[in-house]
């Protein structure tokens, strides 16, 4: 089979592998029809996770359909069409008990840490891929789901919804305020929905992603860049501040930014991933009796999103905006490590002929018809956000 092997910083290659193989009775063998990139994965590319070895296939979200199962797997079967988690877990430690499968505790890859796949093992970014304690790691796909919403749930937009929205704990009336408008910001800001805010504020600093925030389901947007940026996001508020404000960039300036705006006894709940150490400076902050959350995903609310995702509560498909092949994976990570440029959220990449190609007419026409029903699905989900507004 193929993979995309990392040979060390800034340096990847598409090429034959050996097939995975069952190593434990819980495990499962999964045939990948597609797959995407996290920022995480470039992270690893400049050299920023030490931890992953060269010789390690890179990948940690994906959908596909399982071709091998362990002896100890009963609640799946070979030919089931399933989501892979992009965290894995036992099911049966301590953490993974009280829901912290971010911090599974069995030695798989290392224990206490739940993100193994294309960090401490091969992950999905391949033909095909071994998940380890398969039962509690992937998850059937409903019909009518397709492998672009799907692939959504692997990742972003749990991480969204529990480490922006859960750990912010936005209720409903809430004034939220994200910070940062790339895939997970924009997940944040169509899952805070969920929860009825009176009010979602996008900030970031680029007008193509602003807009894009306000098909996904926000008020209001500021842009960072101009002088007044914090006195914008006031004006939204009573005054004080927001209730809730959601850090999804992961640089030292926008977490210092949404600490600026939140309201005393208000909520900032970091998403982002830092590079490097940041600022908090307690000596103003700590009059102002605010909780600051931040965390790795659990995905224990997979199997809810999925669930949303299928009665097309939310239109999970409008984030993916670049389709390759698996034989294009080199290209996905050009257009993803330069998505200003692309104007690209997040790429989706195929076990073969791109969906445009396999559909019929022209591309261009059916790239028209699939902007129209993403941009309805969209329509309708804001338009119930708005009611929602009215009604608070």
């Amino acid at each position: 089979m193929k993979a995309l092997v990392y040979e060390g910083p800034g340096r990847k290659t598409w090429k034959d592998v050996p097939m995975p193989v069952i190593q434990h009775p819980t495990d499962a063998i999964v045939k990948m029809e597609a797959t995407t990139i996290c920022g995480t994965d470039l992270h690893i590319l400049k050299g920023d996770v030490p931890e992953v070895a060269p010789g390690r296939i890179l990948g940690h979200e994906g959908v596909g359909v399982i071709t091998e199962v362990g002896s100890g797997v009963t609640r799946l079967a070979v030919g089931d069409r399933v989501i892979v988690s992009c965290i894995s877990s036992c099911g049966r430690c301590e953490n993974c008990r009280a829901g912290l499968y971010s911090h599974c505790l069995d030695p798989e890859g290392a224990a206490g840490i739940g993100w193994i796949l294309g960090h401490l093992i091969d992950g999905t970014q391949a033909e095909y891929v071994r998940i380890p304690f398969g039962e509690n790691s992937l998850y059937r796909v409903p019909e009518g789901v397709s492998d672009p919403e799907a692939v959504l749930l692997s990742d972003i937009l749990p991480t969204g919804f529990e480490i922006g929205v859960q750990y912010g704990q936005v209720k409903p009336g809430d004034v939220v305020a994200v910070v940062g408008s790339g895939p997970v910001g924009l997940a944040a800001v169509m899952t805070a929905r969920l929860y009825g805010p009176s009010k979602i504020i996008a900030v970031d600093v680029d007008a193509s992603r602003l807009r894009r925030a306000s098909d996904f389901g926000a008020t209001d947007t500021v842009n960072s860049a101009d002088a007044d940026w914090k006195e914008q996001v006031l004006a939204h508020t009573d005054g004080a501040g927001v209730d809730v404000a959601i850090e999804a960039v992961g640089i030292p300036r926008t977490f210092t930014m949404a600490t600026e705006i939140v309201r005393p006894g208000g909520h900032v709940a970091n998403v982002g991933v830092h590079g490097r150490p940041v600022e908090l400076s307690l000596n103003t902050l700590w009059i102002s009796n605010i909780t600051i959350s931040m965390g790795l995903v659990n995905t224990n609310t997979l199997g809810m999103l999925l669930k949303l995702v299928a009665q097309r509560a939310i239109p999970a498909r409008a984030f993916v905006t670049h389709e390759f092949t698996f034989d294009e994976v080199e290209n996905a990570y050009s257009v993803f490590g330069n998505a200003a440029e692309h104007d690209a959220l997040k790429v989706l990449i195929h076990d073969g002929a791109r969906l445009l190609d396999s559909a019929s007419g022209t591309e261009e026409s059916v790239q028209d018809r699939a902007e129209e029903v993403e941009i309805k699905g969209i329509s309708r989900f804001a338009q119930a956000g708005q009611a929602g507004q009215a009604s608070n």
